[in-house]
């Protein structure tokens, strides 16, 4: 497996999005295969909509996690892209667990290795992430490879958003059985 370089984040945020499929996300000892993206940019739908505190990693860097939570409760992994000044993130919505299911499941508290990492919040839940790896580079604690695996893409609208929904920005592994739902 070949982790993949800083290079590979340092491009336009849709072309990673796709990329990113079939690609194996490694934390902690636990290996999953990504399975389902969405791309965020300076869109209405996107944290750099406006430059914020919060949202200044999505212009500043790239290669690196950004973490957030969503509802007070769930926390939320991307990856950031595009060159420096330029917002992007990939939202990583779905994993299909590979090594250290076990451990996903009892993070989880379920047995249904289907319903373990079926959603961002669900995936940060099973692979132990939480605020603590925002603003990391990625290779440190979080690291991605590339193992040659291929995929189908399809896509669709974003998932749980109000505007820009006319944007085609979710991509998933056709026929992946552990996409969201």
């Amino acid at each position: 497996m070949k982790r993949l370089s800083k290079e590979f984040f340092e491009r336009d945020t849709i072309k990673v999005a796709k990329e990113l499929l079939g690609k194996i996300i490694e934390v902690n000892g636990i290996q999953a295969r990504i399975v389902e993206t969405e791309a965020y940019s300076s869109d209405p739908a996107s944290h750099a909509f406006k430059r914020t505190e919060r949202s200044a990693l999505m212009f500043d860097t790239n290669a690196h996690v950004y973490v957030y939570l969503i509802y007070g409760m769930y926390h939320c992994l991307n990856f950031t892209t595009n060159k420096v000044g330029t917002a992007g993130a990939v939202l990583i919505r779905a994993v299909e667990p590979l090594e250290g299911i076990e451990k996903m499941k009892v993070r989880r508290n379920t047995q249904d290795i289907h319903n373990l990492c079926s959603g961002p919040g669900k995936l940060c839940s099973a692979l132990g992430i939480n605020k603590h790896f925002n603003g990391l580079k990625l290779g440190k604690e979080i690291s991605v490879y590339d193992d040659g695996h291929k995929v189908k893409i399809n896509q669709s609208s974003r998932i749980g958003i109000k505007d820009a929904q006319e944007l085609q920005w979710r991509f998933f592994i056709e026929n992946n059985k552990f996409v969201s739902r």
